[in-house]
């Protein structure tokens, strides 16, 4: 699909409502996606409402396309629903734990890819937020999400105002593996990063940073350790909350 290989993050969105039914078919066609022993392990929250973005933006670091964007779709993993399936037909669920919330976030991420390449190929844009970790317990507030419910992604919706130019990727060799891992040695390193460090808008990001390369502004700007380890934890504290590790 064209869509793929030419895909872009839009962040600017025009003002044209994205229809319900079309979002709802969008959506339909998305959880044919493979799942957990068929157990469709997500829930999906659309947001539409000015109140309700103005209450989400705060977890998102009011990134402008939260409120500019026509719809928000947070996608969460969900073993309530089946949860609650199981205790209604005389079976008892033993889903409160990591296994099962990692077997959840697998389910909850394809339907994730599956929605954002259909709505592409309609000519939907979308954006990725990867702040929907880092502010669950946020989220979670907001949306009202119960016990065994966690938000895991959130993309934005709508058509797209704007045509930025398309994000670099690693080439095809410094991905694949054939048959096992071949781990890699320097030389492997320095290949498949050249193209990435010598772009304008890198070499750029470095010279604003006051930095040496541009693995420099990945460890000591954009993901830092401290920052990684305080959000682990209150990630950990989210799924006890949750109730995902009952036994913690």
């Amino acid at each position: 699909m064209d869509c793929i290989k030419n895909r872009r993050t839009i962040r600017k969105y025009k003002e044209t409502e994205v229809e319900a039914s079309l979002l709802n078919e969008l959506l339909e066609e998305a959880f044919r996606a493979s799942t957990m022993g068929n157990m469709q392990l997500y829930s999906v929250v659309v947001t539409r409402s000015t109140e309700m973005k103005k209450k989400l933006a705060p977890a998102h670091f009011n990134q402008p396309m939260v409120m500019n964007a026509p719809i928000i779709l947070t996608f969460c993993a969900d073993f309530n629903r089946f949860s609650k399936w199981c205790r209604s037909r005389k079976a008892e669920p033993g889903y409160d734990n990591f296994l099962s919330f990692m077997n959840a976030v697998s389910d909850t991420l394809l339907v994730t890819q599956n929605f954002c390449t259909l709505a592409e190929d309609r000519g939907l844009g979308i954006c990725y937020l990867g702040t929907t970790i880092y502010n669950s317990e946020q989220i979670i507030d907001v949306l009202h999400l119960p016990e065994l419910v966690v938000p895991i992604a959130t993309i934005t919706v709508g058509y797209p105002d704007e045509c930025p130019v398309q994000p670099d990727r690693l080439p095809l060799e410094g991905i694949l593996h054939e048959e096992s891992y071949h781990d890699y040695s320097e030389e492997d390193i320095d290949r498949i990063y050249t193209f990435k460090e010598s772009l304008p808008e890198n070499q750029n990001f470095i010279k604003i940073n006051q930095k040496e390369t541009l693995a420099q502004i990945f460890t000591d700007i954009r993901y830092k350790k401290e920052d990684n380890e305080n959000i682990s934890e209150c990630l950990m504290m989210v799924l006890k909350r949750q109730g995902f590790d009952k036994k913690g």
